[in-house]
């Protein structure tokens, strides 16, 4: 059995004990999510899909951790006019590990 769920503004497709990073919670590690935001359901016999989401459905999952991606550097440069910008971003994410799919 697996779903597609929304986080974060991103859609992810997750089946049961799956470890996945999505964008930052604030939760503290050990705590349990609940998504109610599902937009497709396969449970082998059948596939329902939301229109655009799934009513009743649910997807939990335990935080395992919280840390920060790998840095980025963007620069903007423009010749002949001593113009240089530098600068690096780290997005932060959260690892969670779905425990369960209810439907």
């Amino acid at each position: 059995m697996y779903a597609v769920i929304v986080t974060g503004g991103k859609q992810y497709p997750v089946i049961k004990d799956q470890v996945l990073s999505i964008e930052k919670l604030t939760l503290a590690e050990g705590e349990v999510v609940e998504f109610t935001d599902v937009l497709l359901v396969n449970t082998g016999d059948a596939v329902k899909v939301g229109t655009p989401k799934l009513a009743g459905i649910k997807v939990l999952a335990t935080v395992l951790e919280h840390g920060r991606g790998k840095k980025i550097t963007i620069t903007k440069f423009k010749r002949r006019t001593t113009y240089l910008k530098r600068q690096g971003h780290r997005q932060p994410y959260t690892k969670v590990k779905i425990t369960d799919i209810l439907i």
